[in-house]
């Protein structure tokens, strides 16, 4: 039995344009990369079509609907929370579009996929330099630091913190014997970040700096 040649055109640009966007990943080095993103789009052009080819007389959708399922399965699974921040979500959804271009690729609209691929990777590549932007003038750090017990000087690190211009979002402080531990979330300018965290490396009194 001779494979379709629709179909083997169908495979090929669905090779090419999961191939580009897992190019991507790749440079980045994400856990999804170059063969994840190839293999997404492939399968979900297969099931596409095979689904158009199994449900002619019945529900030609019956089995492309649950690509949208199996894919957030991929996707969940590369999801992942470290350092109060969740990661991997760009990811997921990459794996999600890369399906979605595979669909359109089994549906027979090339010139449909290949403007959407294209848009994908405009926003990958150069949307990504305005997210670096915002995150350097709007960054969220954990501060965490030990320091011994002195009358009035447990608030001295949060005026510090507002002496260089970073918002406390959430704190909390503990006293074991004579020794203070503190955590604060704070949100602030890049540069005030580093201007706080040389200050504190400065402070003789401190014993311990998580930043």
């Amino acid at each position: 039995m001779q494979i379709p040649l629709d179909l083997l055109e169908k495979i090929c640009i669905a090779l090419v344009l999961g191939g580009a966007i897992g190019i991507e990943r790749e440079l980045r080095t994400k856990s999804a990369g170059f063969r994840t993103m190839m293999l997404i789009c492939i399968g979900s052009t297969i099931f596409t079509t095979l689904s158009q080819v199994l449900g002619i007389n019945i529900s030609p959708d019956r089995i492309a609907s649950n690509i949208v399922v199996g894919v957030g399965f991929l996707g969940a699974g590369v999801i992942f929370k470290a350092d109060d921040k969740v990661h991997g979500i760009t990811t997921a959804a990459t794996i999600w579009i890369a399906a979605a271009l595979g669909m359109i690729v089994g549906s027979g609209f090339y010139g449909m996929a290949t403007v959407a691929c294209l848009m994908v990777l405009i926003i990958l590549f150069v949307f990504s330099f305005f997210d670096q932007r915002i995150d350097r003038f709007n960054q969220m750090r954990n501060y965490k630091i030990v320091y011994p017990y002195e009358n009035d000087g447990q608030h001295k690190y949060e005026h510090c913190l507002k002496q260089y211009n970073l918002a406390i979002k959430a704190q909390s402080q503990s006293k074991v014997g004579n020794i203070i531990t503190g955590t604060w979330l704070v949100q602030g300018n890049e540069k005030n970040h580093h201007k706080f965290i040389e200050h504190i490396l400065k402070d003789n009194s401190v014993t311990e700096f998580d930043f």
